[in-house]
């Protein structure tokens, strides 16, 4: 009976204290606030990110929001039919003064997932030990209507559904380059930086896949939408 009434009162409690948590949490840990670009990565983030899959108005406000702020610069695409059809695709331009080699066409929830990676990539070159900040990003686009590994038969690709951007380098505002392929090993100060930027990628995308995966993407990062933090 003890028990019981003390499960009771610690119910009570919590229900009482519901409204001074709401209002005293950091946007980025509390669940009924919107999402955010830079809210911090976690569980509850990628929870946010996920459930955007389903509302396209609120992910679409996230990105505008984002843009608003001068964190990305994006347009609304016409809805693609055919093969691979996509609902409302955008096509990301730049993430604020982070320029790109091309733009590229992404789903909103892979255009919010890649804004937050790059608004949190400058704090982990930095805690990498790079002090130049970043600068560029070549990449080898996201939409592509194919199967994965581009095989006859078998599932489709992330990218059938421009859920996926594969990166190939980050440049620096020095001048110096970061190629996935080149530097992955060595030299060591490059290396230490590609593997945090990599590690970013896992915080921030369904999965992360990079050179010690196989051999197709030793010349890139794949970050894709499915999963929940798979890292390889």
């Amino acid at each position: 009976m003890r028990i019981l009434l003390m499960i009771i009162l610690l119910v009570l409690a919590g229900w009482w204290s519901l409204p001074w948590l709401l209002q005293h949490l950091p946007p980025g840990w509390n669940p009924f606030t919107p999402l955010a670009v830079t809210d911090p990565p976690g569980w509850l983030t990628r929870y946010k990110i996920k459930r955007l899959a389903g509302d396209p108005a609120a992910c679409l406000d996230v990105m505008r929001r984002a843009q608003r702020s001068g964190k990305v610069q994006f347009s609304e695409e016409p809805t693609r039919q055919g093969a691979c059809p996509l609902a409302q695709p955008l096509r990301v331009s730049s993430f604020g003064a982070v320029m790109l080699s091309s733009s590229f066409l992404a789903s909103c929830p892979l255009a919010v997932a890649s804004t937050m990676y790059v608004v949190q990539s400058q704090a982990e070159l930095q805690q990498a030990g790079i002090n130049s900040p970043l600068q560029r990003i070549a990449h080898v686009g996201s939409y592509a209507c194919r199967n994965i590994y581009h095989r006859q038969e078998g599932r489709l690709s992330e990218h059938a559904t421009a859920d996926a951007w594969d990166i190939t380098g980050f440049q620096l505002a020095n001048g110096r380059w970061l190629r996935v392929e080149k530097h992955w090993q060595q030299p060591q100060d490059a290396s230490a930086a590609l593997h945090a930027l990599w590690q970013n990628g896992c915080a921030n995308f369904g999965n992360a896949l990079g050179p010690d995966y196989n051999a197709a993407h030793a010349s890139h990062f794949h970050f894709g939408m499915r999963g929940s933090g798979y890292c390889r």
